[in-house]
């Protein structure tokens, strides 16, 4: 193994780079730029602190030992887009929170002509020479360019998904900068952004710019695992693992898996570095809402005493090695093959035995929505992920434990992420709480653009400039990657009510492709495009009592949104002093609850008699403007107790007919 020491910098050249990074002059900041954050903060929000924001390990599903978190203080700026690097920052910024966050401790705008600058400085540990250096980001809305000491080591395009960079050629002993520059057209651009806008009024909501998701060090091996993507089938009782290093591999080195459960191994494997695995786990726990079972994974660069030294040249064609190649003879000689020393790389992750599938339903004719291969109810809320101090960012771990367990308590046993992407650790607690997700793309286009809105009359969907849909369908397959080893993720929503939809059918097709472990849902709501690369028939219905969807013979059928009951509650508003918006507006209370309990009596109905699969009520909580939560925007008032709405959502969940 190559051993890479720090590339140490001159003091010269260190002086130069610094020179060049702060000569330029500063530009007024002095603007009228504080954006509207109201009184709402949550519980969880007044006792975050720099030293105590989002400090857990950021990627739970692949963690090694040795990290750095970067989260805390830093030095931020505006400036126009156009303007030079800044001489004096403008102050300091909690990070991972956004600048138009009230938890960032800066609550300005950010424009689509304005340029968002953070720095500050980091040392890496002594015992971390030997190895590279990764930098990762959460995510970063919305076009990164990343600086250390002065040197460009990358730059990024896309909102929500994660990249990390390797910073190792760039570091000095001692102090380094790290500088981070970020654009952001919000709605002015056709880049997927989900709910923010510039001017944020009902259904839309305060943007977010800049840094949003938890930035991390993390050291590895010039060797290391670079990917682990894990599929379970339940049907014949396997587990495919399969891992790629971050390069091209020699003869002596390959992957061990183990498979543990309650502390004891279940299933281990050794295979060929950069080659499937499968591992076969007997008698499997299976992982349900109310019995969320994981198990646990470890996975291991390791080196094996030479597989082909003293191997039967007649298995080979050719009498080469190289003609065993993926075949299973190769196979069997590295299964076999004996460990020399000690892992050179390890990352620690989890699975669960879970399947996610389309089949036959208690209602003969309906297909229907199936976990584990059994018929099982998926009550949902449109959860749009929205906190009324940290915007996009939660403010908390605990925070997220709440919200999921409340609506676990409430009776319902999956939440449609809403065009959002959550950090790592919200799908993590959702993994070991027991919760179903329905994970949307983040849908894009212009705030403008009426023409790229598909609605219900439309017969065709619309066209797209290429540069439009690369981006989207980048961002498309990255979130993918990035969460589908989440076992509480069982279905993909690619499409939401023609925001920018085009050619659904082929991109429901290619998600299939690349996920056949998970239901897809192609388009929710509005323009249906066929059975073709999709699960389900979703419809959005907001009537008083919910519309039926038309019978299908090789899809489940679905209301993907309904609801939207509004409901405000004195001394916890966005808009105090507005007049608030739902899709209707009780009285009171009583009134709230009798129009809840009249839409889900109808569910109910559905689901018995005509073979409803899933049914998703809009919504989690309050929302700026909206008021149809089941909670206050600030989590602090359930509009019924707990109980009730649990009482109400039990025949969803009653065999009996």
């Amino acid at each position: 193994m190559t051993v890479k020491p720090f590339r140490l910098l001159s003091a010269a050249a260190a002086l130069l780079m610094t020179g060049t990074a702060l000569a330029q002059p500063s530009v007024n900041a002095a603007r009228d730029d504080a954006i509207y954050t109201s009184d709402l903060i949550t519980r969880w929000g007044k006792d975050v602190t720099a030293e105590n924001a989002w400090q857990s390990y950021p990627r739970p599903q692949m963690k090694r030992e040795r990290w750095r978190n970067l989260n805390g203080q830093w030095e931020y700026a505006i400036r126009p887009t156009a303007a030079p690097r800044p001489q004096q920052m403008d102050g300091q910024i909690l990070v991972p929170f956004a600048p138009e966050s009230k938890l960032s401790g800066v609550a300005r705008a950010v424009t689509p002509d304005d340029r968002l600058w953070y720095r500050r400085t980091f040392t890496v540990p002594q015992d971390w020479q030997d190895d590279d250096v990764l930098l990762h980001f959460g995510a970063i809305d919305f076009e990164a360019h990343i600086f250390v000491n002065g040197s460009l080591i990358g730059s990024h395009r896309g909102g929500s998904d994660r990249f990390a960079l390797d910073i190792s050629d760039y570091l000095r002993a001692g102090e380094n900068q790290l500088e981070v520059q970020v654009t952001d057209p919000t709605s002015t651009g056709a880049q997927p952004r989900g709910k923010q806008q510039l001017e944020p009024e009902g259904i839309w909501y305060t943007p977010v710019s800049g840094i949003w998701q938890t930035v991390w060090l993390e050291p590895v091996p010039d060797l290391h695992i670079e990917d682990v993507k894990i599929t379970p089938d339940i049907d014949s009782g396997s587990l495919a693992v399969d891992v790629a290093l971050n390069r091209s591999a020699a003869d002596t080195d390959a992957i061990r898996i183990t498979a543990i459960a309650d502390g004891k191994t279940v299933a281990e494997k050794t295979v060929r570095a950069n080659r499937p695995a499968v591992l076969s786990i007997p008698d499997a726990r299976l992982w349900w809402p109310d019995d969320p079972y994981l198990y646990d994974l470890k996975v291991e660069l390791v080196s094996v005493a030479d597989p082909f030294a003293g191997a039967d040249d007649s298995a080979n064609p050719h009498g080469r090695r190289g003609d065993l190649i993926l075949t299973e003879v190769e196979a069997d000689l590295y299964e076999d093959a004996q460990v020399t020393g000690q892992a050179r790389d390890t990352v620690e992750s989890y699975f669960a035995m879970r399947k996610s599938s389309l089949g036959r339903g208690p209602v003969r004719g309906q297909p229907a929505l199936l976990l584990n291969n059994e018929p099982v109810f998926q009550n949902g809320t449109l959860d749009q992920g929205w906190w009324p101090d940290g915007l996009l960012t939660p403010p908390s771990e605990d925070a997220i434990r709440f919200e999921l367990d409340y609506l676990k308590k409430a009776g319902f046993n999956m939440l449609r992420k809403h065009i959002k992407v959550e950090p790592a650790q919200y799908y993590h607690l959702a993994d070991k709480m027991g919760i179903l997700i329905w994970q949307d793309m983040v849908s894009g286009v212009e705030a403008d653009s009426l023409d790229q809105f598909v609605r219900r009359p439309s017969q065709d969907e619309a066209q797209m400039p290429m540069r439009v849909t690369d981006e989207y369908e980048y961002e498309l397959l990255r979130m993918i990657s990035d969460l589908r080893n989440h076992p509480s993720i069982v279905t993909w929503v690619i499409d939401n009510e023609g925001w920018g939809q085009y050619d659904s059918t082929r991109l429901a097709k290619t998600v299939q492709d690349l996920d056949p472990s998970r239901t897809v849902d192609k388009v929710s709501g509005w323009l249906d495009t066929g059975d073709a690369g999709t699960d389900m028939y979703d419809i959005h219905t907001y009537e008083e009592v919910p519309l039926v969807p038309p019978r299908q013979q090789d899809r489940a059928v679905v209301i993907g949104e309904f609801g939207g009951i509004g409901l405000p509650v004195e001394g916890h508003l966005w808009f105090p002093e507005k007049r608030n918006w739902g899709y209707q507006t009780a009285t009171d209370k009583a009134d709230y609850e009798a129009r809840y309990r009249r839409k889900y009596a109808e569910i109910v109905r559905q689901a018995k008699a005509l073979g409803l699969s899933a049914a998703v009520y809009t919504q989690t909580t309050d929302v700026e403007g909206e008021v149809n939560g089941l909670l206050t925007y600030d989590r602090e008032v359930s509009k019924l107790p707990v109980e009730t709405f649990n009482d109400i959502h039990a025949p969803l969940f009653d065999e009996k007919d």
